[in-house]
């Protein structure tokens, strides 16, 4: 197994089996004071540390003599196994080894890696033992995974409100664990939470009961039996309430939200269906949906057992469920079959989006497939265009030694993996041919970790009659070139050609054509239809100040409560320099966290030079109230001093 560059962690002498947590939340210090009992398992003789893979450090020797040695990088001891715990701002009070004290060391700080936790255990084990390593802490205030909410920030406005976001290495922030996405492990946990507040987890519910040791709270149970990364351990704490709307679904939310998010998702169901009979059986038993407070960074996450989705869906408005459609088909890419590494982050995104599509084709039509990866196709050309063509992050399989996930984050692994799978389908006999390779790669590689090496050499096994053709793939183009794919697949544009043909009417219209425009110009086109026509007007030059007004006046788009459109929407206004509407985008980049929408609102109103030093100080006032990553990400677009202070 490769070494991960974004964990400390060496995964070739030891690995994590199961976790059992104890977590007491307390939000009156904002800390979860915890106790974890991980069963490691030893994967060579003699070993007896769990110690640190890094640069030149100081590291135990194994027992021989007692002694230290001084080690860089990759390094051998002749006794004993090489590997760590990854931590990050956490208190490590105590660590015990089946009962036993064991002696632990804090290694240096990394600025994003956090510090890696060094435990010499007791006793020696033989390949193949298992040892139970206690470790007692208590998580930081400010820890990466952890967003504490207040009353005010909340819907109900009278209790507090904590949750949990994992991705890509924050759990390490929240859990000492081998913090990487090629370690699997399942996990039991107790919750202990104030008893006006309900709990729930990544997993499948398992009782609840007044807190033996303080009868003002109570204790959730947890079970998740099937193995899984640690990025998708995650924890809700608040005042919820569910409703179920399937077999296996509820809907979970604040009191205020619960009824409109049991009808925006009440086609859970039929999705979960399609989804199986296209890539097998769902392993995890509940889809459950928690939809959170507006500070939510993503649009969803596809945490087991318990999708999280943002508000900024409940619109009433159909359009925006290929959100649920994408968590679900998450279920087998990327929580059943893994990417080993955030390097290979598209064999989670661009498969899940694939499956997506494929769910869409089959709940909607075919020309609908086509017309989603379109819009797909562009939200790629943005990612590439913010991030410059030449930059590395812009490959599908980046380099990220050194570079924090999340500042690599973008639509690439998305839609770059995408235009890969369906070029591919293309090449090798159409959608169920190709999904015939889908439902066999994930039924192969179930419950592990892989590289983009091994999906290509299974891929070249699966279509043994067809390898001439793939041998004329570019792979290096591909895969480890910069920039736009080299092939531009040629989509099916029916359900586009209204939407290019509105689009460039107004990118044409001089100032005595605009009478010409009319509300109906619209009324025809769905949600998706209309977004589509905004994206596509935010690929040309910006359009004349007339025109946006005009098209206000005409379409009222400042109405749409469809998040999507009205991102859009706002960005045009801006890059046309309406000044009435800045406070629009500023509000509606304050006012919700997705950072879909907040990181581009804000760019878009730095950019409006003008308005640059308005645009950072809203920011400022707002960043405490914004999720810790959110905040982190958009001070580096607005070229903001992170101050060590503040909880970034």
């Amino acid at each position: 197994m490769a070494s991960d560059p974004c964990s400390f962690s060496s995964f070739t002498r030891c690995v994590t089996r199961h976790l059992n947590l104890h977590l007491h939340v307390d939000f009156d210090r904002h800390v979860i004071r915890a106790k974890v009992e991980l069963t490691v398992e030893a994967l060579e003789d003699r070993f007896s540390a769990l110690v640190t893979l890094r640069g030149p450090v100081l590291c135990f020797s194994l027992p021989a003599n007692g002694s230290f040695i001084y080690c860089y990088e990759v390094f051998t001891v002749r006794e004993g196994v090489t590997g760590t715990l990854d931590t990050r701002d956490l208190k490590i009070v105590s660590v015990s080894a089946n009962g036993q004290a064991a002696r632990f060391t804090m290694g240096p700080k990394h600025s994003f890696k956090g510090t890696p936790l060094d435990i010499k255990l007791p006793f020696d084990l033989s390949r193949g033992q298992h040892v139970i390593v206690e470790v007692t802490y208590e998580t930081s205030p400010s820890a990466s995974a952890l967003q504490w909410l207040t009353p005010e920030q909340t819907a109900g406005k009278k209790q507090p409100y904590l949750f949990s976001q994992c991705q890509a290495h924050h759990c390490r922030s929240m859990i000492p664990c081998q913090d990487s996405p090629s370690v699997k492990h399942t996990y039991y946990a107790q919750v202990s939470v104030p008893k006006d507040l309900v709990a729930v987890m990544s997993a499948m519910r398992d009782g609840q009961e007044v807190d033996p040791q303080d009868n003002s709270r109570a204790v959730f149970r947890f079970r998740q039996p099937v193995p899984m990364p640690s990025y998708l351990i995650a924890i809700v704490v608040g005042a919820l309430e569910s409703r179920k709307i399937g077999p296996r679904t509820r809907v979970w939310s604040e009191e205020e939200f619960v009824d409109k998010a049991a009808s925006e998702f009440s086609e859970t169901e039929n999705m979960l269906k399609t989804a199986e009979d296209l890539a097998g059986p769902y392993v995890w038993g509940q889809y459950d949906i928690l939809v959170l407070p507006p500070s939510f960074p993503y649009g969803g996450m596809e945490n087991p057992c318990l999708t999280f989705a943002t508000p900024t869906l409940l619109a009433g408005d159909k359009s925006l469920s290929n959100v649920i459609a994408h968590e679900i088909s998450h279920s087998w890419t990327g929580n059943l079959v893994t990417n080993q590494t955030w390097e290979h982050f598209w064999l989670n995104e661009g498969h899940t989006v694939y499956l997506e599509r494929m769910i869409g084709r089959c709940l909607e039509s075919e020309q609908f497939r086509q017309f989603k990866a379109m819009g797909g196709w562009k939200d790629l050309q943005d990612s590439v265009n913010t991030f410059g063509a030449d930059n590395p992050l812009t490959n599908l399989v980046p380099n990220l030694q050194d570079v924090d996930p999340d500042d690599a984050f973008s639509s690439v692994p998305y839609e770059k993996g995408f235009a890969l799978l369906y070029h591919l389908e293309e090449l090798m006999g159409g959608p169920e041919v190709f999904m015939g390779f889908v439902k066999s790669y994930i039924q192969r590689f179930a419950y592990s970790s892989v590289t983009t090496d091994e999906w290509k050499n299974y891929l070249f096994t699966y279509f043994k009659d067809k390898v001439d053709i793939l041998n004329k793939v570019d792979w290096n183009a591909w895969m480890f070139t910069p920039g736009m794919p080299p092939v531009k697949p040629q989509y099916d544009t029916t359900l586009a050609d209204a939407c290019i043909t509105l689009a460039q009417k107004w990118v044409k219209a001089k100032d005595q054509d605009l009478s010409s425009f009319k509300e109906s110009d619209v009324k025809t086109l769905s949600s998706h239809q209309i977004i589509e026509f905004l994206s596509l007007l935010l690929q040309e030059d910006p359009l004349p100040l007339t025109h946006v007004k005009k098209m206000q006046e005409v379409y009222d788009l400042n109405a749409s409560m469809n998040s999507e459109i009205r991102f859009r929407w706002l960005r045009l206004c801006v890059r046309s320099r309406w000044e009435e509407l800045v406070p629009l985008a500023l509000k509606m980049a304050t006012e919700q966290g997705r950072m879909k929408f907040t990181r581009p609102l804000f760019r878009e109103v730095f950019n409006f030079e003008k308005h640059r030093d308005e645009a950072v100080s809203v920011f400022l006032a707002h960043r405490a109230a914004m999720h810790p990553v959110t905040a982190g990400l958009v001070s580096k677009d607005l070229k903001v001093e992170t101050s060590k202070s503040t909880n970034l």
